[in-house]
């Protein structure tokens, strides 16, 4: 727009500023010619004069003259001397030169152009002839305010016409702008909505030039085909992992029948191998079957109380925490601590770290769980004694099936991370992992905060059940 209205500045000023020119010189000169006609018919009276030496008809007529238009004139004789003039002739700064002009035998005039700005009457001096030789000149000064004031007003309707005229292309070319870019502005709102998990929106294919509704039909069919795998793929774990489960199950029954009609000590001991095998399968397949629910939930959200959701999770992961010989504690404040967030994503991001925390902590080992409430969102940490994990591990531990190298003999499927993570993301949230000094992990989660709840729905949203991974 700036660009184009720069343009339109530049083509109107070439296109009126030498009309602008013209209107001038063009009042200007019409004057001029009145002020000869004028001068001439004085010069033809004026011979008496300046042969007699007395007035004569030239001094009533310059008086009249000068009291009806208020133009000043004089007739002057070779020596410029002054033989008659009107009661308001004045010599301006141009008369000596139009003298010089006039007593050499031409008309003089001036000037060319009379403009707003430039001060000074118009000045005309006609030679007075006796048989080719020049007797003397008239001369007549006419105040130039009229013609400045006609001048001005002629530049003022260019101005405002060429004012009209860009108003108008701006116009036109803000709706022509608008009709041309509107397509691409809700092609990038859409464009943000489905990256923050809206994969419903879609962008109108019938607005704007023919190019844009083609690029929108185009991106609506992407999304469409993106959409359409995203679901196939989701649709395909979830369903391996209830097909699995089946054969899966009838599978540890006959290795669990085989087991009496074997007396060999080793055939026992890799009987026990294969049961503990199809364990960690049922797991493998319990936590895709968990990551696919929540790589498949909505961005909708619930405001759920934090601290009542972490003292239940507590409770619930003690008695595992007390066989183990590891301390489990909750450290919370007494204000409810309240985040927004999909459905059941702090039970079972908790559910993952507690696990994952008592699972590596190890016998004597203490694992807290932190609980804080600020204005713009809550955070939960859980901390442990553990081995912990160095920065290349951590860049690491959110991928799916991915197992540190020491902990690939410790039951566990590698995806109770990434399921925390996805659960996080989807909750507009932050996962972030860092050392617990001097030993262990500290695992952050941070949710945004809103407005509490009633007593009711809080407490309801509080017991909801949560899915172990």
């Amino acid at each position: 727009m700036i660009s184009y209205l720069l343009l339109m500045v530049l083509v109107l000023v070439a296109l009126e500023t030498p009309l602008a020119a013209t209107l001038a010189s063009r009042e200007t000169e019409r004057v001029r010619a009145d002020r000869l006609a004028d001068a001439t018919r004085f010069a033809s009276l004026a011979d008496v004069a300046l042969r007699g030496g007395s007035p004569g008809p030239i001094g009533s007529e310059l008086d009249r003259y000068d009291e009806l238009y208020g133009i000043g004139a004089a007739v002057v004789d070779r020596d410029r001397g002054t033989v008659v003039a009107s009661p308001s002739w004045r010599p301006a700064p141009g008369t000596r030169g139009a003298l010089d002009v006039a007593l050499a035998g031409q008309q003089a005039s001036g000037p060319d152009s009379v403009l707003p700005w430039v001060d000074g009457p118009i000045v005309v001096a006609v030679p007075i002839n006796d048989g080719g030789e020049v007797l003397g000149a008239v001369v007549t000064t006419t105040p130039a305010d009229g013609v400045r004031e006609a001048v001005t007003i002629w530049w003022l309707l260019l101005a405002g016409a060429g004012l009209l005229a860009v108003l108008a292309c701006v116009s036109t070319a803000f709706a022509l702008a608008g009709w041309v870019l509107r397509p691409v502005t809700e092609l990038d709102v859409v464009t943000h909505e489905i990256a923050e998990g809206d994969r419903s929106a879609r962008v109108q294919h019938r607005q704007g030039p023919p190019e844009l509704r083609r690029l929108a039909a185009s991106f609506n069919h992407m999304t469409d085909a993106v959409s359409d795998v995203l679901d196939r793929q989701r649709a395909f774990v979830a369903h391996a992992s209830h097909q699995l489960r089946n054969p899966l199950t009838a599978l540890r029954l006959r290795v669990e029948e085989l087991g009496p009609s074997l007396g060999d000590p080793q055939g026992q001991a890799e009987h026990q191998l294969a049961l503990a095998e199809t364990d960690r399968l049922a797991l493998v397949l319990d936590a895709l079957l968990t990551l696919a629910r929540a790589e498949r939930t909505e961005n909708l959200r619930l405001t759920v109380d934090a601290a009542a959701v972490a003292a239940s999770r507590v409770a619930a992961w003690e008695p595992l925490a007390r066989r183990r010989s590891i301390t489990l504690r909750l450290d919370t404040e007494a204000a409810p601590a309240y985040a927004r967030t999909v459905p059941t994503a702090v039970d079972q991001a908790l559910d993952a770290l507690i696990d994952n925390a008592v699972k590596f902590s190890g016998a004597g080992g203490e694992v807290t769980v932190e609980v804080r409430g600020r204005d713009d969102g809550t955070t939960l940490r859980v901390r442990d004694t553990g081995p912990g994990m160095t920065a290349s591990q951590l860049d690491q531990a959110t991928e799916r099936f991915w197992r540190a190298p020491e902990a690939q003999n410790i039951d566990g499927a590698g995806l109770g991370l990434a399921i925390v993570a996805v659960l996080v993301d989807a909750s507009a949230g932050r996962l972030s992992m860092y050392p617990n000094g001097p030993r262990g992990l500290i695992a952050a989660l941070w949710f945004p905060a809103s407005l509490p709840l009633p007593a009711d729905d809080g407490a309801q949203e509080a017991s909801s059940p949560s899915a172990r991974c």
